[in-house]
């Protein structure tokens, strides 16, 4: 079954959460991602996350999919593997600091001598420039300054704390983007043989996907708060409690407001009245009822209970992947499906070196002698179940 990207080979410099997330969508795609670390492991193998049989549960849910090759850069031979891979590569996507991959002459004037069609993505924080450019940065960063945290706060009530956002979502949307523009640059280079840089930072991304308070605040001059007030009340929205947990309203169809009347023989129908029906329901319950009217609502998860929704079972939207240390375990499926080139996440997380013989010998050439003189002299490690 062909892939969409299934001639490309990506040399991945990622970790932690941006740029593993966005190496891995490319794999599902058919990528050929190469992860290249030092012997030791980089920083995502400790954390954010719960150690799971020494790797932080967190580098299991995002290297999936990919192969693993430890070099160490710092010694000469390392160096000159890696170049040795950047001229087999479609990709070099890196998210350090800027400046350090060119420190360390990886740069991008110097990689695109190497190959001059080279789509060379940095991922960052704060971009590639600007005053802000040499600041370290996180999800909870990007967050924060482009609006969202003020914005979740606030949309608990007026008087509410900024709240920062669950999920990580200032890496998670950085590396969906990053992917995206990846792909539109490979697309680029099909039609004129040119590669390029791509600067994609996470403060620029989530100030992007909060495009619509940015925009209307421009246009009205006026903070949410003060907008939300002049708005008509939404009757059917908000987070209402029931039996078991809690369900999510998501607005108020006339057409739906008038079948509720008409079935349940009220005249007016208000959230607090639904509130009453919905108190000694189950969530399934409540779900089940408010849809009989087209009402759009949803039961409020922790994730791990989307293993048994009956909907997100029926659409596989979590697949088992097998790691070698840690048996099998479920992740999520890629999001989009294609009805010709299917995406595919088909293994679990790398183990580290797990593939360094194995890239050695079918990309670079190596013969067993170069192998074994590689790894004696610690500038590569090989792991061996």
């Amino acid at each position: 079954m062909n892939k969409i990207l299934e001639d490309i080979k990506v040399l991945d410099f990622t970790h932690v959460w941006f740029g593993p997330y966005c190496t891995m969508m490319l794999s599902a795609l058919g990528a050929d991602v190469i992860t290249v670390e030092p012997p030791w492991g980089n920083i995502g193998r400790l954390g954010p996350g719960e150690l799971y049989k020494g790797t932080s549960s967190t580098f299991m849910a995002l290297n999936c999919g990919k192969r693993s090759i430890t070099i160490d850069m710092k010694k000469p031979e390392g160096m000159a593997l890696i170049k040795e891979l950047v001229k087999k590569a479609d990709i070099v996507i890196q998210n350090f600091t800027p400046g350090a991959m060119e420190r360390l002459g990886l740069g991008y004037d110097e990689l695109k001598k190497l190959k001059p069609d080279i789509i060379y993505a940095a991922l960052s924080g704060f971009g590639q420039y600007g005053p802000y450019s040499r600041y370290g940065s996180y999800a909870a960063v990007a967050e924060a300054i482009s609006g969202h945290t003020y914005a979740t706060g606030k949309g608990i009530s007026e008087d509410h704390a900024p709240v920062t956002m669950a999920g990580a979502l200032g890496d998670i949307g950085p590396g969906t983007f990053a992917a995206f523009a990846i792909v539109a640059a490979l697309r680029h280079r099909d039609k004129t043989g040119k590669g390029q840089m791509i600067d994609v930072n996470q403060a620029d991304t989530m100030v992007s996907y909060n495009c619509c308070e940015t925009v209307a605040y421009d246009l009205f001059k006026e903070s949410p708060i003060k907008r939300r007030k002049k708005r008509s009340p939404i009757e059917l929205w908000g987070i209402v409690k029931v039996k078991d947990g809690w369900i999510q309203l998501a607005g108020s169809r006339p057409k739906a407001v008038e079948e509720m009347k008409a079935k349940l023989g009220v005249d007016e129908i208000t959230l607090d009245f639904v509130k009453e029906k919905l108190s000694t329901m189950t969530r399934k319950e409540a779900f089940e009822w408010l849809v009989s009217f087209d009402v759009p609502c949803g039961p409020i998860y922790e994730a791990y209970e989307g293993f048994d929704d009956p909907h997100l079972k029926a659409r596989k939207t979590f697949v088992e992947v097998t790691h070698p240390l840690a048996g099998s375990y479920k992740i999520p499926k890629f999001p989009a499906e294609f009805s010709e080139t299917p995406g595919e996440i088909k293994t679990g997380a790398i183990v580290l070196g797990q593939h360094t013989e194995e890239i050695l010998k079918t990309v670079l050439k190596k013969t067993s002698k170069q192998i074994e003189e590689l790894e004696q002299s610690g500038v590569v490690s090989i792991w061996r179940p």
